[in-house]
């Protein structure tokens, strides 16, 4: 594959990661209640309540800044993002990457450390997510920094049209 293709593939991943990830903040933003006792006892509690704070960081918030990250990762692969200097909009997608990356290693290792009984779980978090964070919600997070780490390592500049 071709250093073209895979910053094409890896831009347009990265973005369909965090489209589909901001859906499902603005699923619970809306007051949706699917999956709301995955992420922890006291997140599930505030949310089913509607608490506004919860509602607009956990639900608008979180869908909004996804939705700028996948702008981010198309901005690498878009004719349009040529408006921002490329080194920007490079940086920006290791930043992304990076710091997702970081929170989801971080994430396993407590929850890994949870787990395996050498911390105590929080009653706020619950033995219930635990599993969810373990086997969802921590590969998930990994995964879209992986695919950000992956379109700023394979961009190298603007993407020429494809010959016929």
């Amino acid at each position: 594959m071709k250093q073209q293709q895979r910053t094409i593939w890896a831009g347009y991943a990265a973005a369909a990661w965090a489209l589909v990830f901001a859906g499902v903040s603005f699923y619970w933003g809306l007051g949706g209640t699917l999956g709301l006792a995955t992420l922890g006892r006291e997140i599930e509690q505030l949310a089913l309540a509607r608490d506004p704070t919860t509602v607009a960081i956990g639900g608008w918030g979180a869908g909004a800044a996804k939705v700028l990250a996948a702008l981010v990762a198309l901005a690498l692969v878009q004719p349009w993002g040529r408006s921002i200097p490329f080194q920007v909009r490079r940086i920006a997608a290791w930043i992304v990457g990076l710091l997702l990356v970081v929170y989801g290693i971080a994430n396993f290792v407590q929850h890994g450390l949870m787990a395996a009984g050498i911390i105590p779980i929080p009653a706020s978090f619950g033995a219930e997510a635990l599993p969810w964070h373990l086997l969802v919600w921590n590969p998930w997070w990994l995964a879209g920094g992986l695919l950000f780490v992956a379109l700023a390592w394979y961009a190298t500049g603007d993407l020429r049209p494809q010959d016929s």
